[in-house]
């Protein structure tokens, strides 16, 4: 017996998939059930359809853990900075200030939501974005829902070249092929959807209306973004690109909100008043926390020797090949590696640390607070935590018994060479959402659009730029990155209800790049 292709097969392999989806949105159910619900499926579709083993689905759940540390790293540090910077006032002073940089609902969004947000995607990524700016922007006055749902397809645009380039190094990696022939299609792509993303964010946040008022600003910032993203990466900078575009788009927005048309008094009044704790507090000082962060990210990715200190502990585990009885093989290698000192949870962590310190030397934060900013830190960090190992354990079970490629191949065969380019993004998204990472996408899928491309006698330079195009739109999208976000806003058990509002803004986006791929194979 083999692994093969087939109608049921292929629908065997989506139905884990397909559950989770339909419980989160249809019955919102929370991340964590859904997901172990779909854990559960997943495990009997692998031994009773695809001929996983007993040491296949336990090697499988190992790497997953690992996976899952990797981000839950992140994801307690980051509360511990928000609970921090809350307690400490920042959150509520930059709710007031902001309209004072401008009036303007529009632009507070853009700024916040999709340009702060790609900054810390550049310097970061991994889950803190959406983590920082969600809760910033319910400070506004935006809703929980929208906030996530704002943050999450804000940055999407810079996810390949963001965490200094880590899926676009995996995607040369995986292809063989050098960054440099790789890098103007990819910019190209990503470019083009970044104003989709700010158009996407003042739609969310402000309806029709503010969508038609957002169209100049977007228009400028995006095109602006786009060409430093595409200058950095294709004059070997990639690894800067993403945060390079980000700090010229915020640059460009700063100076576009000292335009009167910019400064308009906003429709709603701050949702907080001032707070009698908060008087006599410095803005600058409250934004101590974030400002640390920038500078100690920067530090880390930016210094070799720095990164060289941190980088001496590390965590790892080798995994001997696994093989199904279907004849899948999943090949020896090593799991995730966590950089115990060096990982951007640590940079948080770091950051947290001297924050809250500091915060105390100056008053900011009072004697006692730490065991009520502790106290909720576990309280949104604990159902979180079940929501992303149950995710990830399902996508590890998927990866290792074949259902994920099934699917994959399932996608690329069904076209052929005039309508690939549009279905190749959508396979990148759905590699993205299912495993929670563009940088696990290319290592899934570029080998194979690579391969059908080649077949198809497409440019297989454009179709893998696609591929990581669609999977960094896709991967803002993945139920383990919006169990992520809603842990920072008070709607961890709630997430069917943004991924209810995020399919449809991120089928957009991909449809746009998909689109464009299209029409690009059509002229070369």
């Amino acid at each position: 017996m083999e692994l093969t292709l087939s109608f049921w097969n292929w629908l065997l392999a989506f139905s884990p998939v397909l559950v989770v989806v339909v419980l989160m949105l249809v019955f919102r159910w929370g991340g964590s059930r859904a997901g172990g619900l779909g854990w559960f499926l997943a495990v009997l579709a692998a031994v009773l359809f695809f001929g996983a083993r007993f040491d296949l689905l336990a090697y499988s759940q190992v790497k997953a853990v690992l996976l899952s540390l990797d981000v839950l790293y992140i994801i307690w540090a980051a509360l511990l900075l928000f609970n921090i910077a809350r307690e400490a006032g920042a959150i509520r002073m930059i709710g007031r200030a902001l309209p004072g940089l401008t009036g303007d609902r529009v632009m507070q969004s853009l700024l916040i939501g999709w340009l702060m947000v790609s900054f810390l995607q550049g310097t970061g990524g991994f889950g803190v974005p959406v983590a920082v700016c969600a809760p910033l922007l319910v400070g506004l006055g935006f809703s929980p829902v929208q906030a996530v749902a704002m943050a999450a397809i804000g940055h999407g645009w810079a996810v390949t070249y963001g965490s200094l380039a880590s899926s676009f190094q995996t995607l040369i990696a995986v292809t063989g092929l050098p960054g440099e022939v790789l890098a103007p299609f990819t910019a190209l792509l990503l470019g083009i959807s970044a104003p989709v993303a700010g158009l996407l964010v003042a739609l969310i946040g402000n309806g029709w209306k503010g969508l038609k008022r957002a169209v100049l600003p977007v228009l400028v910032i995006g095109s602006v973004m786009g060409a430093a993203q595409y200058l950095l990466a294709t004059n070997g900078l990639w690894t800067l690109g993403a945060t390079g575009g980000a700090i010229a788009g915020l640059l460009v927005g700063l100076i576009l909100v000292r335009l009167p048309a910019y400064r308009a008094k906003p429709e709603t009044e701050a949702v907080e008043p001032p707070a009698v704790e908060d008087e006599g507090k410095s803005l600058w000082l409250s934004l101590l926390a974030y400002g640390l962060l920038v500078v100690l990210a920067f530090s880390v990715n930016l210094i070799p020797s720095v990164d060289n200190f941190l980088s001496q502990v590390k965590l790892t585990m080798n995994f001997p090949e696994l093989e199904t009885a279907l004849g899948w093989v999943t090949a020896a290698g090593s799991g995730r590696e966590i950089n115990i000192f060096g990982h951007p949870g640590a940079i948080l962590l770091y950051t947290s640390i001297i924050s809250f310190i500091i915060y105390r030397k100056v008053g900011y934060i009072q004697k006692g607070a730490l065991n009520g900013i502790l106290g909720r830190v576990v309280k949104s960090g604990v159902n979180s935590s079940l929501g992303i190992l149950a995710m990830v354990g399902l996508a590890s079970v998927m990866l290792h018994s074949g259902m994920t490629y099934l699917l994959a191949e399932g996608l690329s065969m069904g076209f052929g060479p005039k309508v690939f380019p549009l279905v190749s993004p959508f396979i990148g998204a759905l590699g993205a959402f299912i495993t929670g990472s563009n940088n696990n996408s290319n290592v899934l899928f570029a080998a194979l659009q690579m391969n059908t491309a080649e077949l198809l006698h497409l440019d297989v330079l454009l179709i893998l730029a696609a591929q990581t195009a669609g999977g960094a739109l896709g991967s803002v999208l993945a139920p383990a990155k919006v169990i992520v976000g809603c842990s920072t806003v008070g709607l961890a058990g709630r997430e069917g209800e943004v991924m209810r509002k995020l399919l449809g803004y991120g089928g957009v986006a991909v449809g746009v790049v998909a689109l464009a791929a299209f029409i690009i194979n059509l002229v070369i």
